[in-house]
């Protein structure tokens, strides 16, 4: 079994590609994507139906490749349906070293118990999308996130990491948020993630939604307000469309200097009389009880990403 206390936070900037990649070995093997933390090769709504034999033809040969190099993201295949993942797997997951494990898309409760027994069976991370009308609907999300929330907590140990599916939420309001716009701008779809956030982000890893724009003026200031903003409620990492948002999700994985001196104070508390002292800056205040599950997290972090200048 993998270790997910320390590999759910490896994830960090999740790089989605179409299962048809040329090169996209060699450049992996060259180091041609700066901080790719992890891979997702899709074969959901980036590839036509006509094209999806093609594309799991292309992918064989892509996980193949990768098996013959020493360091790698972590890898994921993003499929479609129970279905789906059950061929997939029986035909060419089980033969590849190097996959890490699956992305479920439109996962809600019309298909989680599907789902579920097969990730049981193949023993392998998941990572459920939640993107559908059944989780963005007020008339039925209460319930939904709840049930699911069950569901997951009897197989807590292969839920890797929750995504969300902004773009779909989007497209069943006909928005779409423009570079000057963050997701939380959007307030029918911030209210979705945000009781996403208060019904999974305590007891699982929650990621943050896709940024659309990687090119032209103010791209990457809007990513990092969106970054910002993602950390403040509770998200960690993001999905990547373009290799150029990874180098700055990257850099918003790694935590303050300020953070990770107060969260070594906390993680080695001395006090057996007081649970609250003042900050190694003196700016703030530390307490034990209410600031544990923060310290765990900040400390982990900074072994994976580093701390900021």
């Amino acid at each position: 079994m993998f270790d997910k206390e320390i590999l759910q936070y490896k994830v960090g900037g999740l790089l989605y590609m179409p299962a048809f990649q040329k090169n996209i070995v060699q450049k992996i093997a060259e180091g041609k994507f700066q901080h790719l933390t992890s891979v997702a090769f899709c074969l959901e709504d980036s590839i036509s139906d006509d094209s999806l034999e093609a594309a799991e033809s292309s992918l064989k040969g892509i996980l193949h490749e990768l098996d013959s190099l020493e360091s790698l993201p972590l890898v994921f295949v993003r499929i479609r349906s129970p279905r789906h993942l059950e061929t997939f797997h029986e035909a060419i997951g089980t033969r590849s070293k190097v996959l890490t494990g699956y992305i479920l898309p439109k996962f809600d409760m019309s298909n989680a118990v599907a789902y579920i027994p097969l990730a049981r069976q193949i023993n392998l991370p998941i990572m459920p999308t939640l993107e559908t009308n059944r989780i963005a609907s007020l008339l039925t999300r209460r319930t939904e996130l709840l049930s699911l929330k069950q569901i997951f907590d009897e197989s807590k140990p292969l839920i890797l990491n929750i995504r969300v599916g902004v773009n779909d939420f989007c497209n069943l309001y006909a928005l779409r948020r423009n570079i000057y716009q963050t997701i939380y701008d959007l307030g029918i779809v911030r209210d979705v993630l945000i009781d996403i956030l208060n019904v999974f982000a305590k007891d699982y890893v929650v990621s943050g939604s896709v940024w659309n724009y990687f090119n032209g003026n103010c791209w990457s200031e809007g990513l990092k307000k969106e970054l910002a903003l993602d950390k403040s409620n509770g998200f960690i990492g993001k999905s990547a469309i373009h290799p150029a948002q990874l180098p700055i999700i990257f850099d918003a994985m790694k935590v303050s200097r300020t953070d990770l001196d107060d969260a070594n104070q906390i993680l080695n508390w001395q006090s057996n009389t007081h649970g609250v002292i003042k900050s190694v800056d003196g700016s703030r205040m530390n307490e034990l009880k209410c600031h544990l599950n923060w310290a765990r997290r900040i400390k982990i972090l900074s072994e994976l990403y580093g701390v900021t200048k």
